[in-house]
């Protein structure tokens, strides 16, 4: 389930860089937010597209996400234990582009909304699957 869910984050990142890099032209958004907040100077984070990081992100969380899904993995801690702490690292992430939308550029992006559900919801299945692992150690 993280492992889908990690492809569609993919999806989504890669569909927003694609957009602000040109190759796609017109955004299918709906409410205009979506342009508002790809055009914003705040759309830029240390000089690198915030979809392009998106895009980075969850290919990462995908790959580790798969390495945790291999038969010799099945109960390893490591993978879950990275899972949950990239997948925390990219949930305070996403909270500073929220205050971003709605405090600074004062539009919300649906896609990125939409992304921001997803890397909740995998930080709190990896947080039960740490869980899951812990008690299964004893």
């Amino acid at each position: 389930m993280i492992a889908l869910l990690c492809l569609a984050g993919l999806f989504i990142s890669l569909y927003l860089w694609l957009y602000k890099i040109g190759i796609i032209g017109t955004m299918m958004c709906g409410t205009g937010g979506c342009e508002t907040v790809q055009t914003s100077p705040e759309s830029v984070f240390l000089g690198v597209e915030v979809a392009l990081i998106g895009v980075i992100g969850y290919a990462v969380l995908l790959l580790v996400a798969l390495v945790g899904t291999a038969p010799a993995q099945a109960d390893a801690l490591g993978p879950s234990v990275l899972l949950a702490g990239l997948s925390g690292g990219a949930v305070g992430f996403t909270l500073y582009l929220k205050y971003l939308e709605f405090f600074v550029i004062g539009a919300v992006c649906r896609w990125c909304v939409a992304s921001a559900v997803i890397i909740l919801v995998v930080f709190g299945l990896s947080l039960l699957d740490l869980r899951r692992l812990r008690g299964a150690m004893g």
